[in-house]
Formats: C-alpha cells, sequence, structure tokens
C-alpha cells in the first residue's frame, strides 16, 4: 500500500522497496548535489586541503533520512560496517570513513549557508515544470515535534507594584497610550499583531521567525490541553498532488495563525496559476489571512472561530440571510467579476403564504469583500465549501508522514538553527521522494501506452 493516497501505479512505499542503488539514484537525483556541494566545500586553495568527500557525505546525511538512521553514530557505524552501503552513498574504497565531528562540521555549514531553503523551492520548481503539480488547493496546517535539549527550570517572577485604582486622569491616558505605542512599534515582527505582516517582504518574514525551544500547547482530541518543549514545523501541501509547496520552522510557542502569511507569501512567487483555495482550520480564522489570500485573487476556506460574539439577526450560523420565517436562503453562485455570492430563495417558501408579498425576496446578493471573513465563496455551509475543507486533511497526512517515516520527531540537534536543519532534511527528502516515485510513475505510464 502506497504512503500517500493518490491513484498512481507507484508509490513512495514502492520506491522504497527498490534496491537500495536504484532507490538512493532515483531520490538523490531529484536534488542538485552540485550546488550543495559547492556551498560547503572551501573557496579558496589556501589552508589545509580537504581529505573529506564532501559528496558522498552529503549524500549519506540524506540516506540516513531515507534508511531511518535515527544517529549520525549509527550512520558512521553503518558505513564502516557495510561495504556495500558505503558504496550506495558512493564513498570510494580507498575513502576514510568521516568521524561524528567531520559530519556536525558539515551541518554547521549546511546551517550557514541556507542551501536546503533553496534546493526545497527548486524542487518544486521541478515538479511544477514536469507537471506533477497542478493544485487548485492548497492545505494549511501546523505540527509540533520535541527539542532535545531539556527545558530549563521556571524561573519565579517578582511580585509587580499593585496598580493605581480608579480612572486615570486625560493626561496619565495620553501618556499611557504613547507609551503603548511605542512598546508595540519595537516590538519584534513576531510579537506584534499578524497584520503587520501584511507590509512585511518574505525575506524579513522568513528572517525573524523565532526558532529557540519553546513551551508550546494544544488541545488533543478529548479537549484536554497537551504541552511539549521544542518547535513546530508549518506546511502549505497542495491537497492532490501532496507536494509540500511551502514550509516554515519556529518556536514551539508560535501562534500558528502567525505563520500563514509567510507561507502564502512564498507560494504567491510560485510560477502555479491552478491555485484558487486556501483551506485552513480555526486557528488561522484572523482577517488579516483573509486579505492576504483575497490579494493574491483566491478563496478562503477557514473554519469560523466565534469569539464572543452574539447572535447576528437576519443570518443563520453560517452568515446566509434569513426569510421573515427564518428559513436560510440557499447558496446559489459566486460572481467572480463582481465578488458577489448569489443565495435564493428557501424551498420551505413554496408553499409560504408571504411568498408573494414584498415581506420576502427571491433573490439576495452579499459582496465578499463587505466582510472577508465571514463571506467567502463558496459561501460558507455550502456542500461546496464541505468538499473543499475536507481536503485539509491533506496537511494532517503528510505531518504524520514527516514523523512516521522521515524522522522529523526525531531531533538529534541541540540549539533551534540545527533543528532546522533536521526539518529541512526531512521536507526535502520527502518533496524529492515524491518527485522520484511521479517520475517512475510517469515512465511506468508510457511504457504501459505504448
Amino acid at each position: 500500500m502506497t504512503i500517500i493516497r493518490q491513484s498512481s501505479l507507484f508509490g513512495i512505499q514502492e520506491l522504497y522497496d527498490m534496491e537500495p542503488t536504484q532507490k538512493y539514484e532515483s531520490i538523490i537525483s531529484a536534488i542538485d548535489l552540485d550546488a550543495i556541494h559547492h556551498a560547503v566545500i572551501k573557496k579558496s586553495r589556501r589552508g589545509a586541503p580537504e581529505e573529506l568527500n564532501y559528496a558522498a557525505m552529503i549524500i549519506s546525511l540524506f540516506v540516513r533520512y531515507v534508511e531511518r538512521i535515527p544517529t549520525i553514530k549509527d550512520l558512521v557505524k553503518r558505513l564502516h560496517d557495510d561495504i556495500a552501503f558505503k558504496l550506495n552513498c558512493e564513498f570510494l574504497v580507498s575513502d576514510s570513513i568521516p568521524s561524528e565531528a567531520s559530519y556536525s562540521r558539515l551541518v554547521t555549514k549546511l546551517k550557514e549557508s541556507g542551501i536546503l531553503v533553496k534546493e526545497q523551492d527548486e524542487v518544486v520548481l521541478q515538479a511544477i515544470e514536469e507537471g506533477f503539480i497542478t493544485d487548485d488547493t492548497v492545505a494549511i496546517d501546523a505540527t509540533h515535534f520535541e527539542a532535545r535539549d531539556q527545558a530549563p527550570p521556571k524561573e519565579e517572577e517578582p511580585k509587580s507594584e499593585p496598580k493605581k485604582r480608579g480612572r486615570k486622569s486625560k493626561e496619565e491616558r495620553e501618556q499611557w497610550l504613547k507609551e503603548q505605542a511605542e512598546k508595540e512599534a519595537n516590538l519584534p515582527l513576531y510579537e506584534k499583531r499578524i497584520e503587520a505582516q501584511l507590509d512585511a517582504p518574505l525575506d524579513e518574514l522568513r528572517a525573524e521567525v523565532p526558532q529557540d525551544p519553546q513551551w508550546g500547547v494544544k488541545k488533543n482530541a478529548e479537549g484536554k490541553n497537551v504541552f511539549w518543549y521544542g518547535y513546530k514545523g508549518h506546511l502549505a501541501v497542495g491537497t492532490s498532488s501532496q507536494y509540500i509547496l511551502q514550509s516554515l520552522f519556529s518556536s514551539g510557542n508560535l501562534n500558528d495563525g502567525k505563520a500563514a502569511i509567510p507561507l502564502l507569501k512564498g507560494m504567491e512567487k510560485l510560477p502555479l496559476s491552478t491555485l484558487r483555495y486556501q483551506t485552513m482550520d480555526a486557528g488561522y480564522d484572523y482577517e488579516p489571512i483573509y486579505e492576504q489570500v483575497h490579494q493574491m485573487g483566491q478563496q478562503s476556506v477557514i473554519a469560523y472561530n466565534k469569539r464572543n460574539e452574539g447572535e447576528t439577526i437576519g443570518f443563520d450560523k453560517h452568515f446566509a440571510p434569513t426569510c421573515f420565517r427564518e428559513h436560510s436562503y440557499r447558496y446559489d453562485s459566486f460572481d467572480a467579476k463582481y465578488e458577489t455570492l448569489k443565495y435564493t430563495r428557501p424551498k420551505e417558501c413554496i408553499d409560504c403564504p408571504l411568498a408573494n408579498e414584498s415581506i420576502c425576496q427571491k433573490v439576495y446578493k452579499v459582496k465578499i469583500t463587505q466582510d472577508l471573513r465571514k463571506y467567502t465563496a463558496p459561501a460558507r455551509g455550502s456542500k461546496a465549501w464541505k468538499n473543499l475543507f475536507k481536503r485539509r486533511t491533506a496537511a494532517e497526512r503528510v505531518n504524520a508522514y514527516l514523523k512516521e517515516f522521515f524522522q522529523l520527531n526525531n531531533v538529534r540537534y541541540r540549539t533551534g538553527k540545527r533543528a532546522k536543519i533536521h526539518f529541512d532534511m526531512a521536507t526535502l527528502i520527502y518533496n524529492a521522494s515524491k518527485l522520484a516515485a511521479d517520475r517512475i510513475n510517469a515512465q511506468l505510464i508510457q511504457q504501459q501506452a505504448a
């Protein structure tokens, strides 16, 4: 059975069942090793010559994720004990086996170069060019994984002085508002409100993401809080192809909603004209996210998160208008030119004595720009909206695959910057495996057609 649910003849599981030589060659060929090798080797002839086979070391790092080898220590031992494995990683028989310290230095060079993020984008662009990514819907979701570091002991905060009771004077309030505005302006980008991200460029959004391990909390299926100390991985996944189109690594305490706009701006730069919908759960129900999706010319399919809001008179829970007898109008269509939702008279109004009166109108139209959060295309509560929202589970499946088969939850590095290398490697190998499987599947289809 394939790991990825798709109507293909050949999937990732079949790829991983191949002989090691073919398997490694198929996956590694999807990655530009020359670019990675150039980023980590010496740029000058001065100094001591490099005796290590860096190209083979890079391949062995990738193979570690393919073969689910848990640690670098186990990888070095496997290279020592298995000559066939060593040759499959393209080491020469005469090459000495790199030490754990040598691999640590290689990871440092990968971290400083930032080449893995560039290669992730290149693999996605290659899959688009070859026609394997033609999605119209993207699912955005986050997953958590624990750090290797132990959580620091909790420090007791000093007791603050009691606040002065009573209303502030006009002068005191003006001074307080001024101080609050200055405090807000000096906050880091990801501690400000989400709307501050709308005008920030993508490079700044990626550079300022907090990456240190922190305590995170989320509710499980039983509604109880689950705590962990570590990180979050934020993914934008094509719901049909199930490629990771964009990814973001952050501290465990970062709000999911604050990672959505960087992912959306990253997708905006992809040459993918088929995208129409962005699906997310209720954790992303923030107005700036709707605005960003609308600026991209796409539609938001985001679960509504009711926040101390009273009942809206004349509308149902999905914000569809209701008739005089409180029957909901039925969603009919969306006019993309005028960005207008069209609702038609409820079916209960057929036998209603008020149908021919001027009290109830036959057609009701609403512009989505009136409130992007409430009015989406297709309309909330409609069958089309529910079918689109179901596609969001693609991101949850990919999150599970990364943890189960690509060692995402097996962080072996300390500090957030080195843990990010682990996240980037896992997502890159996943996409490379998908591309390799799709290429083999395309060849099989051509052979069958011939």
